[in-house]
């Protein structure tokens, strides 16, 4: 959800498109927005920095639009920060804290925030042609910025060098800074270190591997420990690529290895494609090796994922671009056009002796929420039994965000579903559906509503999925427009944008072809 603090665009939106716009996913209020940048945890606030078209609702004119929060849910957006110009648009990015003052850019006892960010340079420029790695700085809180006179502090004289991701890292030699950024069509990345932030020394460089059919983009590096244990810490590097993701379009896939200051070495269970899938010369084969990537999400919808630097207490928290570049300019909302993912906070857990990442939306604890009452004379308590019959759920709540939690015994039921945004013939909806045979979940818009605006947007994402015990574990995250499903845990996740039409809202919940019992079941609503 956005605040807004002035009018600067008082475009009217088409009838019908704001229902649309989120309760509690970010989208900015009348433009265009794409990969979140910049992300950093500063003074109690989250700053949110992204992509955007301060000019219109599809992409272009990209400069650095910027968002506040304190909760990771409610948003205040503010002016653009880092505006484009006749030279340069503004790329993707990051922020860090610079707390030694090692640029000197600010104070000890004030240090400044320092973005690096890529210089996209047009014709009017010396640089035309390149992207290369630029400095801005702000000494008040990341309210307002200021371009480095000395920029570009990084180029490579490469026409797609871009997307530093910038940390620092302790090391046996001491500390520095570490940038990890891509040569984004030679699906690269590209380390380097630098002791001010201004000058920068190549380390190395990783891939093509894996999902290499299209640009990498917007990468990330950092350490997590395995089930929380101090001892036992991997590394994980997320690779954005676009196109060629697991479910057709964007998407953001991961390693699990080591990093040792100079190099990231992957752990053999991360690598399906050492020399990437594009060397297979089996179209079959090479499907079936990108299903046993790693990968973020498989939806269709989260895409430029990245991390904040300074997360309280240590945690480890991303947002995504909540879209698909097959048909982002696309979408049937206005004047807003994209949204981000919710927040979530990755661990590292031990999966058949591999790390791998879980992920679990940033919601308010369940007494936090305002709890909806029960459709008239349903118990959704459980445990019950659910046979070859439909269970009707509250109904969505226009202005509100619907979240389902369920654990449900498959038993010997042939699927297991629920029907979100559904209509009262049941004849439209977005099926969320997990087949025991096939040990699949699978997330079908295919008659979710509005689906004619592009001829890639009606389709149907699978994901493998395991059951423990007999059980499968849901929380299923639903707003105006979107679905986000987090599986076992949040193992697994698939994230689908819908527009349903605006008198859909049932829920409902079914088993097929044999009885499966509901241990426990619930549903609550954010605003």
């Amino acid at each position: 959800m956005s605040t807004f603090l002035d009018a600067a665009h008082p475009e009217t939106p088409p009838a019908g498109t704001t229902r649309f716009r989120p309760a509690v996913h970010f989208t900015a209020r009348d433009t265009w927005l794409n990969d979140p940048n910049g992300l950093v945890f500063h003074d109690g606030l989250y700053h949110l920095f992204f992509q955007n078209n301060p000019y219109g609702n599809v992409w272009g004119n990209m400069s650095w639009g910027h968002a506040t929060s304190s909760d990771l849910l409610h948003w205040t957006e503010h002016p653009v920060a880092i505006p484009c110009d006749e030279t340069e648009d503004i790329f993707s990015g990051s922020v860090v804290v610079d707390h030694g003052n090692t640029s000197g850019f600010g104070r000890a006892d004030a240090p400044a925030l320092v973005a690096i960010y890529t210089s996209a340079y047009k014709t009017a420029s010396e640089h035309s042609g390149t992207q290369a790695q630029s400095l801005a700085y702000s000494t008040n809180g990341g309210m307002t910025w200021r371009k480095y006179e000395g920029n570009p502090v990084l180029s490579r004289n490469s026409p797609h060098f871009r997307d530093p991701k910038v940390f620092r890292y302790e090391g046996n030699q001491g500390a520095c800074w570490v940038m990890v950024a891509v040569e984004a069509q030679h699906q690269k990345v590209v380390f380097y270190r630098s002791e001010d932030l201004r000058s920068w020394d190549f380390l190395s460089e990783f891939g093509p591997a894996n999902a290499d059919a299209g640009e990498w983009e917007c990468p990330d590096l950092f350490p997590l420990p395995v089930d929380g244990d101090p001892d036992n810490i991997r590394w994980v590097l997320i690779v954005n690529v676009n196109p060629g993701a697991v479910a057709g379009g964007s998407g953001g896939q991961y390693f699990v290895g080591d990093f040792d200051g100079v190099r990231f070495v992957p752990e053999p269970g991360s690598l399906v494609a050492p020399a990437g899938l594009s060397s297979f010369a089996d179209p079959e084969a090479r499907s079936a090796a990108l299903r046993q990537c790693l990968w973020l999400d498989w939806g269709r919808d989260c895409y430029a994922s990245v991390s904040f630097s300074g997360a309280s207490d240590g945690r480890r928290i991303i947002i995504g671009w909540m879209n698909n570049w097959d048909y982002a300019n696309e979408l049937p909302t206005a004047p807003w056009r994209s949204s981000m993912t919710l927040a979530r906070e990755l661990r590292l857990t031990a999966v058949d002796g591999s790390a791998r990442l879980v992920q679990q939306p940033v919601l308010p604890e369940p007494h936090g929420r305002e709890e909806p009452p029960a459709a008239a004379g349903i118990s959704t308590a459980g445990p019950f039994e659910l046979r070859n019959e439909a269970l009707r759920l509250q109904d969505a709540v226009p202005g509100r965000a619907q979240i389902i939690e369920a654990e449900i015994l498959a038993g010997t039921a042939d699927r297991i579903a629920f029907r979100i945004f559904g209509s009262s013939d049941g004849t439209a909806g977005t099926i969320l559906s997990y087949n025991p045979a096939t040990a699949q979940l699978s997330l079908d818009r295919r008659q979710s509503g509005n689906i004619g605006f592009h001829g890639k947007f009606a389709s149907i994402e699978s994901a493998p999925l395991v059951l423990e015990d007999g059980l499968l574990k849901l929380q299923i995250v639903v707003d105006h427009c979107s679905v986000e499903v987090f599986a076992q845990g949040g193992k697994v996740v698939l994230t689908d944008l819908v527009f349903p039409e605006a008198e859909h809202l049932h829920t409902w919940l079914s088993a097929q072809g044999g009885p499966a019992t509901v241990l426990n079941l619930a549903v609550s609503t954010l605003t």
